[in-house]
């Protein structure tokens, strides 16, 4: 959820999950086929990873903010976009959606934020296959290994603070959106 950027927002989930699967099984496929060197292990992998994660990303997007069900595919890329960016709507009747679309994002930064130690512990076993592979791999092998190890501490280390600067413009867009909302609610006053 919190990697899909808006134009993926502008497809149905079908079509989110789609991109997302073919771009993990791509990623994958090359990691397998330099450290393999099989064209079969990498089609394979290409072949599994686009399947399930293609799956996995349309299951939880469409689940974790339900609302875009109700929009077309550019209103859809305007809410994710404004919310992203930390800016306000232009179009009020979307206000709503930016709130909505913060909160989805921010149970989702809670879910994957306990999960963190899972991350930990893969990059701790990372690293010890990397040396093994360092002293007793070719060097197909060692170097994706360490790759493996630069995007697991790229993980850990990096991505803590991206996701925090990302939740807090969602936080200022939906406190915009909010406001918005709040002024075109009818007051009791006579």
């Amino acid at each position: 959820m919190i990697l899909v950027p808006g134009w993926m927002w502008r497809r149905e989930p079908v079509g989110r999950g789609a991109v997302a699967g073919l771009a993990a099984g791509v990623f994958f496929g090359a990691f397998v086929l330099l450290e393999a060197g099989s064209w079969a292990g990498a089609l394979v992998v290409f072949v599994v990873l686009s399947l399930f994660h293609g799956t996995r990303v349309a299951r939880r997007t469409d689940r974790a903010w339900p609302g875009a069900r109700d929009l077309d595919g550019a209103e859809r890329a305007t809410v994710v976009r404004a919310t992203r960016r930390g800016e306000a709507v232009t179009d009020p009747r979307l206000a709503p959606l930016v709130v909505e679309y913060a909160g989805a994002l921010r149970r989702t930064a809670e879910e994957d934020r306990l999960r963190r130690w899972i991350v930990v512990l893969v990059t701790v076993l990372a690293v010890a296959l990397a040396v093994n592979d360092t002293v007793t791999g070719p060097t197909g092998v060692t170097v994706a290994s360490w790759l493996v190890v630069a995007l697991l501490l790229a993980d850990l280390l990096w991505w803590p603070r991206r996701r925090a600067r990302l939740l807090d413009r969602a936080g200022r867009a939906e406190a915009s959106a909010r406001r918005v909302t709040a002024s075109r609610e009818p007051t009791d006053d006579p």
